[in-house]
């Protein structure tokens, strides 16, 4: 039997989120995403519905992605955090927080995928 796989899209743009589910939905038959626009509306999610994977914006308001990870670790230190962001300059304060990758949104969507691919696995 095929396992769904649980995923946390994080970012304070609706229309990103929209548009990573919408991606996600085509690259996998069993899918669970849900959806938080901050780095609170994170922790409270990862708490409640236990992810396999988070995909974490790093710039949001009222808590920003980098303390969300810091805290989502601590609480839960084998789910991954890939870390989705248009400013490279937030690499070491990503990988530092323990985010398990750092891409950079625009880059190829392979890649997103393969990344997103091996963090599954290894969870």
């Amino acid at each position: 039997m095929l396992k769904t796989l649980r995923i946390l899209i994080v970012d304070d743009q609706q229309h990103t989120r929209r548009s990573l589910r919408a991606l996600l939905a085509t690259r996998f038959q069993l899918i669970d995403a849900r959806e938080a626009a901050n780095g609170i509306e994170a922790i409270r999610c990862v708490e409640e519905c236990k992810p396999d994977l988070v995909l974490m914006d790093v710039r949001m308001p009222e808590m920003d992605g980098i303390e969300a990870t810091r805290i989502i670790k601590r609480k839960l230190v084998e789910v991954p955090v890939i870390m989705l962001t248009m400013y490279s300059e937030y690499k070491a304060a990503a990988l530092t927080a323990s985010a398990h990758a750092f891409l950079i949104k625009g880059e190829p969507v392979e890649q997103l995928l393969a990344v997103l691919l091996a963090a599954c696995s290894t969870n």
